[in-house]
């Protein structure tokens, strides 16, 4: 008799477990394909947003450009390129910013200045390169090496 409990109850467990296999509700591996019928499409990237920068902020900039003698153009697009090309030649300590006019008309950029180094030259033109908006570089930059200080270690002359 305890034979017969045993195997009712085996049979029992084995049917239900090959029920509850069947029991798409639950089992959350059944639908885990059904997706991949679908042809998967490359994934498009999200534009990158671009900061609203306002005729307010272009007239700010316009201003500061001419504190330093340098040009901007009348549209919107011109005082914004002028802006990043500034705060990026702020930003980068192979360029003296201070010491390069940016000017900006019609997407056209002209540096004009002195730097101490070609390679400070050439970083500031990969600078404006590298800004989005900007169709044409003139690069107007003069290298012109620092001036070396005075040695105030020098031997005195002997009397």
């Amino acid at each position: 008799m305890r034979m017969k409990v045993l195997s009712s109850v085996g049979i029992a467990v084995l049917g239900l477990s090959f029920a509850a296999c069947a029991d798409t509700g639950t089992n959350t591996n059944y639908n885990a394909n059904a997706n991949m019928s679908t042809p998967l499409t490359a994934a498009t990237p999200a534009p990158t947003a671009t900061p609203k920068y306002s005729e307010e902020q272009a007239r700010e900039e316009r201003a500061r450009a001419a504190q330093n003698k340098e040009t901007v153009g009348n549209t919107l697009e011109d005082a914004w390129i002028h802006t990043k090309v500034v705060t990026k030649l702020i930003a980068n300590s192979q360029t003296p910013e201070r010491n390069i006019n940016v000017d900006v008309v019609n997407a056209e950029v002209t540096m004009r200045g002195t730097v101490d180094t070609a390679e400070a030259k050439t970083e500031a033109e990969r600078i404006v390169k590298e800004t989005d908006g900007v169709k044409k570089i003139v690069n107007q930059l003069k290298v012109v090496p620092a001036a070396k200080p005075a040695n105030a270690n020098k031997s005195k002359a002997t009397k």
